[in-house]
């Protein structure tokens, strides 16, 4: 399936320029309308709330202001513009704890460096086709960390509390397929 990412603004947030430069070239080559770069989480939260982007890739290790605090900064801050940005976080490292962590703050994606074209638009498209209900807890807020697997075709008897919600709660990217 392909898809129209001409609307889409995405902000990246990555330290190392090169890294950054070649994320820019590959989302440019899916489409993306617009993508900006910045090279710590501090002035990544500053560009959040400037540009409002529909899409963010962080980098794990930044400094000032790492991939995991500009994440819970997004998703809890008062001042956030968009607490249900979807979020991908890049990182060198792939040990279960870092994705575990990772997926506790809060994060919609995950991706391990080195990554090809083909993961991010493989993640970009897990974002569109397979959105997350989010989850607002005492420690958490996030989309839900557990994965789907067709559960909608599920004909029992119904017991999570979220079952009853009108309201889904996904974010759906403005993408159109082609």
């Amino acid at each position: 399936m392909s898809y129209d990412f001409g609307n889409l603004r995405v902000l990246i947030l990555e330290d190392n320029k090169p890294m950054l430069e070649i994320i820019r070239a590959i989302l440019f080559s899916f489409g993306v309308g617009e993508a900006y770069g910045v090279s710590n989480g501090e002035r990544g939260y500053d560009l959040f709330r400037e540009y409002e982007p529909d899409l963010i890739i962080a980098d794990w290790m930044m400094s000032p202001g790492d991939g995991l605090s500009f994440t819970r900064k997004v998703r809890t801050s008062k001042d956030s513009p968009n607490p249900f940005v979807p979020i991908i976080l890049i990182t060198g490292f792939s040990a279960k704890k870092r994705v575990v962590s990772a997926r506790d703050t809060g994060i919609t994606e995950f991706l391990v460096k080195p990554f090809t074209a083909k993961d991010l638009y493989t993640r970009l498209v897990q974002i569109i086709e397979r959105p997350r209900k989010f989850i607002r807890s005492d420690e958490f807020f996030g989309p839900d960390r557990r994965r789907s697997n067709k559960l909608s075709d599920y004909n029992g008897v119904r017991r999570r509390a979220s079952d009853d919600e009108k309201s889904n709660n996904t974010v759906n990217l403005d993408v159109r397929k082609r």
